[in-house]
């Protein structure tokens, strides 16, 4: 009888939930995902894009990545491909070309409206054309124009990301999908870098119809320790103890449907710290990366307040939910009688555990566990409300307070929760735990960088348990706080950045910047350990600028935008939008005012139009098809209907289900 309610619940929570998405957003007057129906007439290209090919070079810090998309035409007619794909949320993307046959053009940085008007003008005339914009951070989309039946054209694109070790490990992570977006964007008059968020999806029982292949070599410098891949079956190749070269196994190539991660250790659990220097035509550069120091426990930890904030929306049904769930678990069992706590769930609307937070003791944790395991996924994803509603709960007085969000961060309005948050500031810290295969990075880590704390990725439910001790630890123990940079006797500017926040996690401290005349003074770091006063200085002179730093520039243009993309007030800043296209000009790189943009010049379409064709994504891993929702419902009395089909059979099941009981 108890078995049968709780699934009778589960189904219609399930099935509310999915009408519930489609109700608030069949009237199509919002931006919105939709699953993709195969309908085109015979001899007509869907699938324009047939695979993607990585190849990734690790050196010391920097990984040096280039990603070849090849796109093919097996129909009867000319098509124009667009492709919405995902990068690092470090990634400085400086180059571009398209390979046409034997000929190979390179891509011209451009300022996205004239970048927009050559690709325009290309595709009117017939001519194949690339262009490739940048939608958010970690979210970029590429247009192929005049693909010609039976041609195949290959877009490179080229990338250096700074890798940043924690608790010894190195991680590179090279994303494979965009999530479907929660949005609540108007499609009316929406601007261009919102477009992309009507994207066609398959369903969840659907594979990547693209291959994916990538390849990574590894020259630590040092001896390498251990080398594993918790994502994809992979092979290893050793070519002596500091080298290796990273496969994919046979049977992974459609592996397209969740994030690449690669996992590295250095002998000893050794990092790469120290001064790097290099020297450029017109500008030099620098980056100085400190090893933190050794945590030290305080002798008394003051209680704290938790304000936990739960999504349990549509895109959270299922695995990642219930991944969420033991990761809520062990943070609640983590807390000491002595702070004080609370839980928001949020969907459309945000739930509270608690009027305010009340002491953390066994009863009333076991109330919040069962409060979490009551819900299992439906709805939109109003981030926003849910936030607001944790920050305006009554504080009390001498009582530091955490946020600490759990989200697959699938919504498209980031930047507005960004300040939100950076607002306040010194009233609470924020932690943010991404969930899932392929999640938001862009909005996990920017609500931890403004609510200066730490961001956590947890892509399956094993982690969930290592992830709330280390989260415990950073929140007892920073490893060094009210961080100072000392420069004297190096004539450096253009500093990032700006101050520094707490340092939690056990990673390098980074500094970078730019450098005139000689190398030589020194640079210190200062800040408070547990344990007292912290000061550690480096000789400039130490270090000698070299070639193998050419990536410095680019690092250094990166770390800057993000900044800048941090302050920015709103997204229509015309003074950040000239700083941020005078980066992407200057230093030759794709930021969200500056694209590429290949032409070749040989008209080759000179009778017909070409057909547009979007690449439809495959749902993520473990991500259920809830997570689209909107358009998949064409009326929302479709949910109505289904309820009226289901409730019959539940009936019946839960008789015969009472009728077992009772025998």
């Amino acid at each position: 009888m108890r078995k049968a309610l709780i699934f009778l619940f589960m189904v219609l929570t399930a099935v509310w939930g999915s009408f519930q998405t489609a109700e608030a957003q069949t009237d199509g007057k919002h931006l919105s995902p939709y699953f993709f129906v195969e309908s085109g007439g015979e001899g007509e290209e869907q699938f324009p894009l047939k695979s993607t090919a990585v190849k990734a070079v690790i050196s010391g810090v920097v990984a040096d990545v280039t990603v070849t998309q090849t796109y093919a035409n097996t129909g009867t007619g000319p098509i124009n491909a667009r492709y919405v794909f995902p990068a690092g949320t470090r990634a400085a993307v400086h180059g571009m070309r398209m390979n046409v046959g034997d000929e190979i053009i390179e891509a011209r940085i451009k300022a996205c409206e004239e970048a927009r008007k050559t690709f325009a003008d290309a595709k009117a005339k017939g001519k194949r054309a690339s262009l490739l914009e940048q939608q958010r951070p970690n979210v970029f989309s590429m247009d192929v124009a005049n693909i010609m039946p039976g041609e195949a054209i290959a877009v490179e694109l080229h990338y250096s990301e700074l890798l940043v070790p924690e608790e010894g490990k190195y991680q590179f992570v090279y994303p494979t999908v965009v999530g479907p977006r929660y949005s609540t964007i108007p499609e009316a008059g929406a601007d261009d870098h919102h477009q992309w968020l009507s994207n066609p999806y398959l369903t969840e029982s659907q594979a990547p119809t693209s291959t994916f292949d990538i390849q990574v070599s590894i020259a630590g410098g040092l001896p390498i320790q251990q080398v594993a891949c918790p994502s994809h079956a992979t092979d290893v190749a050793w070519a002596g103890p500091s080298r290796a070269q990273i496969t994919l196994a046979s049977g992974e190539a459609h592996g397209g449907n969740r994030d690449f991660i690669l996992d590295y250790r250095l002998s000893g659990d050794r990092i790469h710290s120290g001064l790097l220097l290099h020297e450029g035509e017109t500008e030099n550069f620098f980056m100085l990366m400190v090893q933190p120091p050794a945590r030290m426990m305080p002798e008394a930890m003051p209680p704290r307040e938790y304000i936990f904030v739960l999504d349990v929306s549509g895109s959270m049904h299922g695995f990642p939910l219930d991944t969420a769930k033991l990761l809520m678990k062990d943070l609640l069992d983590s807390l000491r009688p002595e702070d004080r706590f609370n839980v928001i769930l949020f969907a459309g609307a945000a739930q509270l555990f608690a009027p305010r937070s009340i002491a953390a003791d066994p009863g009333q944790v076991q109330a919040a566990v069962q409060f979490i395991d009551s819900r299992q996924g439906g709805g939109g994803t109003e981030l926003a409300r849910a936030l607001e509603t944790g920050l305006a709960l009554p504080h009390d007085e001498g009582i530091a307070r955490t946020m600490v969000v759990v989200t697959d961060g699938y919504i498209a309005a980031e930047k507005p929760l960004f300040g939100l948050i950076a607002d306040q500031v010194g009233n609470c810290n924020l932690f943010a735990f991404g969930i899932g295969s392929s999640v938001n990075r862009h909005l996990i880590e920017g609500l931890a960088r403004a609510g200066q704390g730490e961001p956590f990725v947890v892509t399956e439910s094993r982690d969930a348990a290592a992830a709330a001790v280390r989260f415990r630890r950073y929140i007892d123990a920073p490893l060094l706080t009210d961080i100072k940079i000392d420069i004297d006797g190096f004539d450096a500017y253009d500093v990032e950045p700006l101050r520094q926040a707490d340092l939690f996690a056990q990673r390098p401290l980074i500094v970078s910047g730019k450098w005139r005349g000689a190398p030589a003074g020194t640079i210190a770091i200062r800040g408070t350990t547990g344990g007292g006063p912290h000061t550690e200085a480096f000789e400039v002179s130490a270090a000698a600028p070299s070639d193998d730093n050419r990536a410095l520039p680019f690092l250094w243009a990166r770390q800057r935008l993000e900044r800048l993309s941090d302050v920015a007030a709103e997204e229509n800043d015309k003074e950040i939008q000239e700083l941020v296209t005078r980066i992407g000009l200057t230093y030759k790189m794709l930021t969200a005012y500056t694209s590429f943009v290949a032409v070749h010049e040989r008209v080759d379409n000179t009778d017909a139009a070409a057909r547009d064709v979007t690449q439809p994504l495959p749902l993520p891993l473990h991500v259920s098809n809830l997570a689209v929702g909107a358009r998949n419902v064409p009326e929302p009395g479709l949910g109505l209907l289904m309820v009226a089909v289901l409730l019959p059979g539940l009936w019946i099941f839960w008789r015969r289900h009472r009728s077992a009981d009772h025998c």
